[in-house]
């Protein structure tokens, strides 16, 4: 079935015109959200909101190329689906940090001071997992791939680490 059936029974409401774009373009979709979320449970649900969303903008809109408007929606859903990620992990990493280091906002630049000079006394390893965790925000899991090491090694050593900077922000004069 070429693009001008589909999107013809798409205006006439027809749900076949789900499983007609997904028959055709359901691999390109498929390898655009992986490509982006590089998981597959994440890629199958960008699919799923990607047909919903072709369905309910079809019609008013009628897309010169089919394939070009599917794949357009993917990355964008997909592209949304990875920011609601990261932006999680990176909630979740800062509530770790939040538990070891509370100052007041007038504080701030002062306590950013004290923590860059404690990073600098880390050993390469820690600063890396440090700086990966409540820097770039990358799970724990994530850090552990990436430097060879078990998630719970990573975990034990960032629990380690904050230990060590709430001592450190404690003898410098923050009250933790």
């Amino acid at each position: 079935m070429n693009d001008e059936q589909i999107i013809i029974l798409y205006f006439a409401r027809d749900e076949q015109a789900i499983t007609e774009t997904e028959r055709k373009y359901g691999g390109l979709c498929h390898s655009i959200a992986m490509n982006i979320l590089a998981s597959t449970p994440d890629a199958e649900e960008c699919l799923n909101d990607t047909w919903l969303k072709t369905w309910n903008s079809i019609p008013p809109q009628k897309p010169q190329k089919l394939s070009a408007f599917v794949a357009r929606i993917t990355r964008n859903l997909a592209l949304n689906r990875k920011r609601m990620r990261l932006s999680r992990v990176a909630e979740i990493s800062m509530e770790e940090l939040a538990d070891t280091i509370a100052a007041e906002e007038d504080q701030a630049d002062e306590l950013m001071t004290h923590i860059n000079a404690f990073v600098g006394t880390l050993e390469p390893l820690e600063r890396d997992i440090f700086v990966g965790r409540y820097f770039f925000a990358c799970s724990v899991s994530h850090m552990a791939f990436k430097l060879g090491l078990t998630p719970n090694a990573v975990s034990l050593r960032l629990r380690r680490i904050r230990e060590r900077l709430r001592i450190y922000l404690e003898k410098e004069g923050f009250s933790i």
